[in-house]
C-alpha cells in the first residue's frame, strides 16, 4: 500500500509528474503568443521599413512632425501660449 502511494505521489509532483507538464504546457503557451507578437511586431516594421524606402510621402510626413521641415512656399506661424489670467 506504501509502496502505491509513494508511485502516485511521484506521478504527480515528480521531475516528470502531471505538475511538472501543466508547468511546462504553460510555459510553452505563453512562449507561442510572444512569438506571434513578435512575429506581428517584425510584419509592421518590415511594412514600415518599406513604405520609408519607397513612399516620399511618408518620409515628408515625419520630417514634418518630427523635425518641423516645412514645404516651400508654406508660412509659419509660431503661437505662444499666453499665461493664464490673474484672478482678482
Amino acid at each position: 500500500m506504501l509502496f502505491a502511494i509513494v508511485i502516485i505521489v511521484d506521478a504527480m509532483v515528480g521531475e516528470q509528474g502531471l505538475v511538472a507538464i501543466r508547468q511546462a504546457r504553460r510555459q510553452h503557451d505563453e512562449l507561442v503568443a510572444t512569438i506571434e507578437r513578435k512575429r506581428a511586431e517584425n510584419t509592421a516594421l518590415g511594412e514600415h521599413v518599406q513604405r520609408l524606402q519607397h513612399d516620399a510621402g511618408t518620409i515628408e510626413e515625419l520630417a514634418r512632425k518630427n523635425l518641423g521641415f516645412i514645404s516651400p512656399g508654406e508660412k509659419v506661424f509660431i503661437v505662444k501660449d499666453l499665461p493664464p489670467h490673474a484672478q482678482p
